[in-house]
């Protein structure tokens, strides 16, 4: 879709944003799996609903604005969530050598 206004980058900005939350929403569930630690893998088993209510708004911003969301892939989400699965697979860094 190219944008040739601010209408269309607005629309193009909640539809992708609807996506991310959409990518997120899928990949809780594995990555609650793969957390090793109980205070994360909480957050991540609690976190579906609030993910899920930023889309319904998401949906309701599009409404009440009076277009429809375009089905468009968030790259950036897309590429964030594979990071922790590879790292699940135990190729994670080790946090020691990690800057401070």
């Amino acid at each position: 879709m190219p944008i040739k206004s601010i209408n269309d980058l607005f629309v193009h900005e909640i539809s992708d944003t609807y996506n991310a939350e959409e990518q997120t929403t899928r990949s809780l569930p594995k990555l609650a799996r793969a957390a090793t630690d109980p205070e994360l893998q909480k957050a991540f088993e609690e976190h579906p609903e609030e993910t899920r209510g930023q889309g319904e708004r998401l949906e309701q911003v599009a409404e009440l604005c009076g277009f429809k969301r375009k089905r468009i892939r968030c790259d950036g989400m897309e590429g964030l969530l594979k990071k922790p699965c590879r790292w699940s697979t135990g190729s994670a860094p080790d946090p020691s050598s990690m800057p401070r």
